[in-house]
């Protein structure tokens, strides 16, 4: 177990310097490394390591993202006036899912989002301008993007980064801000996410057996001591780094990411 906790550490590191560089959150990579990791140490049966990594992996978010917003609030890349709707709905989605997920394909929405995630990754490596030209929706609709997006951003246990960055992006958010807005919508996103996952795995796991409901304490413990400590680092490198730079950087990453998904 101390090899777990070690590697879950670096993990931590590396989970909460994208938080800060990319506003994602970590969970892209977290995600993965825990469904090999659980099973590997026998912690739970393979019918819950999707949802324990899930869940794990966002409660980690509750605090690498808190981290990163702080740090992105002092150095203004926050655009609070976009902030109402998109909380708003990203909270009701959230919430929604991390109910029910226990219900849901895991497979199935795995394989859905690594192909969207790589059109998305394609369109922002490509991208000859810092950030899109459309005009942002009217609020209300605004805030039912963000449940969709939240919803699977939920299921997956992410911060959000992923979809909000380019959607943000899409509608003429420059790109600092953009990942800004998905650090704060992250909070929110892990925030009510592990609600609902700790009321849903609540009579599956034991307090005594470092778990509340399906989220693994050790695992968070681990990752939170070392991503709270990178993520100030990544927002700082969001002032030093070229925007075009930046976007390119996070549609590779995210090739590389769907691209784990859906080999996994």
């Amino acid at each position: 177990m101390l090899t777990f906790f070690l590697i879950c550490m670096m993990l931590g590191a590396l989970a909460g310097l994208l938080a800060g560089l990319l506003g994602i959150g970590g969970g892209l990579v977290i995600v993965p490394l825990l469904t090999l990791l659980l099973p590997l140490y026998h912690i739970v049966p393979a019918e819950h390591v999707m949802l324990v990594a899930v869940a794990t992996s966002l409660a980690t978010i509750v605090i690498t993202s808190a981290s990163s917003t702080r740090a992105h609030h002092r150095l203004h890349n926050i655009p609070w006036q976009l902030a109402p709707a998109v909380l708003t709905g990203a909270a009701a989605g959230a919430l929604l899912v991390g109910s029910f997920a226990y219900l849901v394909n895991g497979r199935v929405l795995q394989l859905f989002f690594g192909i969207a995630v790589a059109l998305i990754g394609l369109r922002m490596l490509f991208s000859q301008a810092a950030s899109g030209v459309r005009v942002l929706p009217a609020k209300p609709v605004l805030a039912i993007i963000s449940a969709v997006l939240a919803s699977i951003a939920s299921l997956l246990g992410i911060g959000g980064g992923a979809l909000y960055v380019p959607v943000l992006n899409f509608f003429s958010v420059n790109m600092r801000r953009a990942i800004g807005l998905a650090a704060v919508t992250g909070l929110v996103i892990a925030i009510f996410a592990v609600i609902g996952y700790v009321s849903s795995g609540w009579s599956y796991y034991s307090f005594a057996d470092g778990f509340v409901g399906f989220v693994y304490l050790p695992a968070v413990v681990a990752v939170v001591s070392t991503s709270m400590l990178a993520a100030p680092l990544g927002a700082k490198l969001t002032q030093k780094l070229p925007v075009l730079r930046i976007k390119r950087i996070f549609g590779l990453f995210l090739l590389v990411v769907s691209a784990k998904m859906i080999l996994s």
